[in-house]
């Protein structure tokens, strides 16, 4: 039923996105997606080649993400391409298992990401916790900088299984440094550095480095590597066909492929996210992870590699004046024409150009903001997730790092959780009679515990052992106002204290159950069998009740003892 919905949901999208559109608004969009063009392109090209696969594969996957996901996206603002965090999961895939592993593993991860949109599941990547966020981009920025030293030297060494053992292969150093590439690197690196922003949004910094540096080398007959031939067509000579697909290793490229339907649903949403504050436009996130499902089942079938949202395209189409998603399809249809009218001019780019536009690339995709505030503020849970998801993201598999990032997260929230706090409150009858409340019994025959934080497995030991010192004859009255939630070894603990008070003839009241904690004290039965007449909504109401009781039990024993002294007598 949720797949029948779709068509429509987005039909309102798109009514609602051009309601009032005019030739005015058309010009905005007209010239954002030029300039988002004029970004993406040397992007595209570098982040292709950064993929394992070329820049072709990079540019083919830039104009169909512009095309299929900006058109069905969630928003009118979201721009996808290829993006550097993608690349450095790829380029290890493609290590591997070649290009046609990448190409599969891609629609694979198409398919999972749309069926993440077609459940309503988007929200899940919202529990990632954002320290984790920051140490797997600035994991995946160093790894992007290390897969591009043999460009930006100029050199080719060999292959290794991680990233780590390929940077210590350059500390043996021997290889010997193509000076002319090294140079072309610095110079788009300097580029990009000194452009100044106020020009960047206009004619960026990375397309002004890579033509400064192509002009430079064809001028001086400079012999470096080059990109080499760009057909003028979207659909490349290497590509998915079903005959290729690599039947033989699809259940190693499952875990390969949740990665990259991780990356890139974390990666869209949080694009979404960020530019839905600066528009104030909300992200339809399911029907983005839709569009962005089908966009990576097709792309592969074209040559191209999966593609995400990307932040930095996503902003400036915005500071660009862009209102609608015209601008993705504008942005598109000019990286097109760039592919079909001057791929012989961008096949003479040097690869050490699109080396120093990674670099750059690279530093700055790092979370400096988050970064800083993490360590200023010395967050000691935050900085041990920051710093270990950077190291597994640099030294193991990215599948891993995401685990072991998550998993380290859990346990710390789980650790923090633990913490839990038990307050006993004498109750004091002078301080219930200045509330209002005329109390009839001893007021120390009552005693209210007030417990902090979830009751759950990691909080039981604390509740048993602070418990244990439950001696004497008072009543208990459990205030739960402040428990979030209970589990099943939660609920055993109550129910055990419950039982050992009783058994010693005292009585247990609940007050303050939140709706969640008192649907599981029902499931399990707990209130059923304490009785709904000992459940209070507050403390106060459950002394009442204790202290009334404690009351009629001393005027029923007056009682029966009366009439028994005057039957004997």
């Amino acid at each position: 039923m949720q797949a029948l919905r779709v068509m429509p949901d987005l039909v309102t999208m798109w009514r609602a996105e051009f309601r009032g559109y005019n030739a005015q608004i058309f010009r905005r969009d007209l010239l954002a997606g030029i300039t988002v063009a004029a970004v993406a392109l040397p992007l595209a090209l570098a982040f292709g080649v950064a993929s394992g696969a070329t820049a072709a594969a990079g540019l083919v996957t830039a104009i169909l993400a512009g095309f299929i996901i900006g058109g069905l996206g969630g928003a009118g603002y979201q721009i996808s391409g290829p993006t550097g965090a993608m690349s450095a999961v790829l380029i290890v895939l493609a290590s591997r298992y070649g290009l046609e592993g990448v190409w599969t593993a891609g629609v694979m991860a198409g398919i999972l990401i749309f069926l993440l949109g077609i459940f309503n599941l988007g929200q899940i990547v919202n529990f990632i916790p954002s320290a984790v966020i920051a140490g797997f981009t600035s994991g995946i920025a160093v790894i992007i900088f290390i897969g591009q030293i043999d460009n930006l030297l100029g050199v080719h060494t060999e292959a290794a299984e991680n990233t780590l053992v390929k940077l210590i292969q350059y500390f043996r150093f021997d290889y010997t440094p193509n000076l002319a590439a090294l140079g072309l690197s610095a110079l788009v690196i300097l580029v990009m550095l000194f452009w100044p922003q106020r020009f960047n949004a206009r004619f960026p910094g990375s397309l002004l480095g890579l033509i400064v540096a192509t002009l430079v080398a064809v001028l001086l007959n400079l012999d470096v590597p080059v990109i080499g031939t760009i057909p003028q067509t979207i659909l490349l000579d290497q590509r998915l066909l079903p005959t290729s697909i690599p039947w033989e290793h699809i259940s190693e490229l499952f875990m390969p492929a949740l990665s990259i339907a991780a990356l890139g649903s974390i990666e869209s949403l949080l694009c979404g996210t960020v530019a839905g504050r600066m528009t104030g436009e909300k992200l339809a996130s399911n029907q983005e992870l839709i569009a962005q499902g089908l966009g990576n089942i097709v792309i592969p079938f074209f040559g191209g590699v999966p593609a995400t949202a990307a932040i930095a395209r996503t902003s400036v189409a915005m500071k660009s004046g862009g209102v609608t998603r015209l601008t993705s399809l504008i942005h598109s249809a000019t990286l097109l024409l760039a592919a079909l009218v001057l791929a012989p001019v961008i096949s003479r780019v040097p690869l050490a150009a699109l080396a120093g536009v990674l670099a750059v690339t690279a530093w700055r995709m790092n979370e400096w903001g988050e970064i800083r505030e993490i360590f200023h503020r010395r967050f000691k849970s935050a900085m041990f997730a920051f710093i270990s998801t950077l190291i597994a993201t640099v030294a193991l598999d990215l599948t891993q790092a995401i685990i072991l990032g998550i998993g380290l997260s859990a346990l710390i929230f789980v650790f923090q959780s633990s913490q839990a706090k038990i307050t006993f409150a004498p109750v004091s009858k002078e301080k219930m009679q200045a509330d209002g409340y005329e109390m009839q019994y001893d007021a120390n025959r009552i005693l209210v515990i007030y417990i902090t934080g979830p009751l759950f497995f990691g909080t039981v030991n604390t509740f048993n052992t602070v418990l244990e010192r439950l001696n004497g004859n008072q009543d208990i009255i459990l205030s739960l106002r402040t428990v979030p939630l209970v589990d099943t070894t939660g609920i055993a603990a109550i129910e055990n204290l419950i039982h050992h008070l009783e058994g010693e003839g005292r009585r247990v009241y609940l007050s303050g159950l939140t709706e969640p904690v008192s649907s599981y004290l029902e499931r399990a039965g707990v209130i059923q069998n304490l009785g709904e007449n000992r459940v209070f909504w507050s403390a106060y109401e459950a002394i009442m009740a204790a202290d009334q009781y404690r009351a009629n039990v001393k005027r029923h024993t007056q009682e029966y003892a009366e009439v028994k002294g005057l039957s004997q007598g």
